[in-house]
């Protein structure tokens, strides 16, 4: 789902931090491996073999990469997947490090090795979010929020409060995205968690055309940090939002600032601060 304020969207990974590989010389290459498509093969459902931790009815699983071991998952996030079997724990690994692998180059691929992973390992949280944030990546708002509310109900996490409240305005439902963002969940956020809320919430009031009121939600004492992670992001959906309510002048001195933070240039704030 397009949205005009895409840049304001909360930032996501193929999962948990401790889900995501290593950026040691483990990690496997997105040059390499089976690139003939969108990665997707029909394999034999089960019934036709003897191994049920490869096959189950009704699932067609995404080709894996056969330097991905599934070692290259960190040793946190490993732990959580002692509670399976040694042979199904190691096909979820290769799925889990999949969803890294893709989720940048080819969103829709790494979405269908989330839901692999999440339908090997259904009651296990770390498996339940990845797909969660790979789907949402690959605007697939519905199957995300699925399982993004099935991995808070096993785990409790709150910091994926945001990604679920931008999926309920992804789904059209931006009143909902706005009582997620009043809930008591907000309370127990980690301050880029909270700012991340504070974005969804803000394009949720511009979803309901109250740009004004958009300007408000971001007017906060945390737009004067210049060293957090999130500065960059909190400035350019500032400036977005001043830019949506008409206020230009404004807008373009906040794009301004958004660019002095974002030397990477990961946003387009120094073109619209020229304009």
């Amino acid at each position: 789902m397009e949205r005009s304020d895409r840049n304001s969207r909360p930032q996501s990974s193929s999962g948990r931090p401790s889900s995501r590989p290593q950026s040691s010389s483990g990690r496997p290459s997105a040059d390499r491996g089976d690139r003939s498509g969108r990665g997707v093969t029909p394999r034999t459902p089960m019934g036709r073999s003897s191994d049920p931790t490869r096959f189950r009815p009704r699932i067609y699983e995404p080709l894996i990469p056969e330097e991905v071991t599934g070692e290259e998952l960190e040793k946190s996030a490993r732990a959580e997947l002692l509670s399976l079997s040694a042979e199904n724990a190691k096909v979820v690994a290769r799925h889990l490090v999949c969803v890294d692998l893709f989720i940048d180059s080819d969103p829709e691929r790494a979405h269908l090795h989330g839901m692999a992973a999440a339908h090997h390992a259904g009651r296990l949280a770390i498996a339940r979010e990845t797909a969660g944030y790979a789907a949402y990546r690959a605007g697939k708002y519905e199957i995300a929020l699925r399982e993004l509310r099935a991995a808070h109900r096993i785990s409790g996490d709150v910091s994926i409060w945001p990604v679920m409240a931008d999926c309920e305005r992804g789904l059209g439902r931006p009143q909902k995205a706005l009582e997620m963002a009043g809930s008591v969940e907000v309370s127990k956020l980690e301050k880029a968690q909270e700012i991340e809320m504070r974005i969804v919430a803000a394009g949720a009031r511009r979803d309901l055309g109250q740009a004004d009121a958009a300007v408000i939600t971001l007017t906060c004492r945390e737009l004067k940090n210049e060293t957090s992670d999130w500065s960059v992001r909190l400035r350019y959906a500032y400036a977005d939002a001043l830019y949506a309510a008409g206020r230009n002048d404004e807008a373009q001195e906040w794009f301004g600032k958004c660019a002095d933070l974002d030397r990477d240039e990961v946003t387009d704030a120094l073109i619209r601060s020229a304009r």
